[in-house]
């Protein structure tokens, strides 16, 4: 286990920072939360275009609501502090040779990592909602974008990205299988459609890195 511990050091530091001004700050950009928001949004306006009837829209929000919950919350307020994993940032081992960016650290724990856990539990649940091979890619990129920010800023190590990873899967795949589908028919997505969140997806993208080039 310890040869394990630091292995997952040496691989954190190996990915960790770099000297580009111009990348630390589409990373910043890129693993704030608000920074998503038009996705989301555009995920609503699919789910609001296919599901004309209220109750299957409000189904749909409540299991993406109760991905987080599982997927973050149960990882912020239970696992973190009961595991009490220092972040890298704050390691007494390696924090010194941890790349900071713009002096962010996090909080004091790491295990695991909420950004994948979210991330890929959302992905899981509308992968499967919308059963469209494009869009999953789209997603799972989107949520693997957010694990690699959180390994160049330093405040997660490999094994908790890969932890929250798999919780995330687990929680968006049972919250889909065991929940929404309970409760609810599903619909059929057109690819037309998912191309709307496909779409507000590389645009924010391109949004970090035109805000980079002009700080």
């Amino acid at each position: 286990m310890e040869e394990l511990i630091q292995f997952d050091k040496q691989l954190l530091l190996m990915v960790n920072g770099s000297d580009s001004t111009f990348l630390d700050s589409i990373i910043m950009t890129l693993t704030t939360a608000t920074t998503w928001i038009p996705l989301y949004v555009g995920l609503l306006y699919v789910v609001i275009m296919v599901n004309r009837n209220v109750r299957d829209v409000l189904l749909i929000i409540a299991a993406a609501g109760l991905c987080v919950a599982l997927a973050g919350a149960v990882d912020d307020e239970i696992v973190k502090p009961l595991v009490a994993r220092w972040r890298p940032t704050h390691d007494p081992e390696i924090g010194h040779l941890v790349d900071v960016v713009d002096g962010y650290r996090g909080g004091n724990y790491g295990f695991f990592s909420a950004h994948a856990a979210n991330t890929f539990s959302i992905a899981v649940f509308f992968s499967l909602l919308m059963r469209q091979r494009l869009f999953t890619i789209f997603m799972v990129c989107w949520s693997l974008t957010n694990c690699y920010t959180r390994l160049y800023l330093g405040v997660h190590y490999p094994g908790d990205i890969t932890v929250g990873l798999l919780w995330g899967g687990l929680v968006g795949w049972s919250v889909y299988r065991f929940f929404y589908c309970r409760f609810a028919i599903p619909a059929n997505y057109p690819l037309r459609q998912c191309y709307v969140p496909m779409a507000v997806l590389l645009l924010t993208l391109c949004y970090a890195i035109v805000r980079a080039s002009a700080s």
